[in-house]
Order: structure tokens, then C-alpha cells, then sequence
């Protein structure tokens, strides 16, 4: 879970190569489903999903999606996903394109203005809204993931002892 400073990462990746099959492993988790009960474990054919239960999750909170492929005969690759639900994700990211089709709507009418040689103070300022509520979404989102660091770590050893067993 290493990170490389100059990227944006708002759902961090990691892949790990396994000396299992990924039967075993898919068996390992699903085993894991009803002997415990710290964490929600689905799984639909090779994914496996690892949440917390639902008295435990707040508007962000993580989940670990996990993706294991078979390789060779006993080996497998496990891609891992960090990230909130699925549908918080995809208003996050709705708010992100409409922030930009806003900014080039303004853009574009700032522009006609600007060629008939009417006034184009109203969608400058809009333009720069748009810049301020993107800064403030993608502030929104690295504090969210910072905050989240430890459930993060949880999710991410509850898999290793998973793996490891």
C-alpha cells in the first residue's frame, strides 16, 4: 500500500501474488463469511468484498474490494481496492463532472460575450466558482481518505489474516 507522492490517490490500489490457487483463497474467504462477525465478507466469482456492518459504517466509510485471478497451477494474483460505497463514489464522482460542465458552460458563454463585446463579469465569476467548489470536493475527498486511514488498516488485516491462514 505504498504511494507514490506525486499521484492522486482517492481509492488506493495494491496487488499481491499468492503461492495459492485462487480457490483456496476464494474457500478461505467465503469460510470467513460466518465465523466471524467484525466485518460483512460477499463474494460473486472471483470478487470478494469486505465491508463493515452497517451499525458500523458512516457516509465514507471504506470497503475493500478484492479481485482474485489464477495464474499458474498453484499460484494467483489478488488486485485489492480500497474505496467507499459504491454509490458515494458515484455521486462523488457526479459532483466532479457536473463542477466541470458547469465550468465550461460558463467558459463557452463567457467567450460568446466576450465576441459580441458584452459583459462577461457574471460567468468569470462562475468559472472561478467552479474552480473553488473542484478545490473543495478534492479537499472532501483527501480528508476523507486520511480520516479513514485506520479502517483502512483494519480491512487491510483482516485480509492478511485471511490470507495467511
Amino acid at each position: 500500500m505504498n504511494e507514490n507522492l506525486n499521484e492522486v490517490i482517492l481509492r488506493p490500489r495494491f496487488k499481491i501474488e499468492l503461492n495459492k490457487d485462487n480457490i483456496s483463497v476464494l474457500n478461505a474467504f467465503e469460510a470467513k463469511k460466518t465465523s466471524q462477525k467484525e466485518f460483512v465478507v460477499s463474494r460473486v466469482d472471483d470478487h470478494v468484498f469486505i465491508k463493515f456492518p452497517k451499525s458500523k459504517q458512516r457516509f465514507w466509510t471504506p470497503q475493500l474490494h478484492l479481485e482474485i485471478n489464477e495464474t499458474d497451477d498453484h499460484k494467483s494474483l489478488l488486485y485489492g481496492l480500497f474505496g467507499p460505497n459504491p454509490t458515494v463514489w458515484t455521486m462523488f464522482m457526479f459532483f466532479h463532472f457536473a463542477v466541470a460542465g458547469f465550468f465550461i458552460a460558463f467558459a463557452i458563454w463567457a467567450y460568446s460575450n466576450y465576441a459580441l463585446k458584452t459583459d462577461y463579469y457574471l460567468q468569470i465569476w462562475g468559472m472561478l466558482l467552479m474552480i473553488i467548489l473542484w478545490f473543495i470536493l478534492y479537499f472532501a475527498g483527501s480528508f476523507s481518505k486520511n480520516a479513514n486511514q485506520d479502517e483502512m488498516t483494519q480491512l487491510y488485516t483482516f485480509m492478511s489474516d485471511v490470507l495467511d491462514e
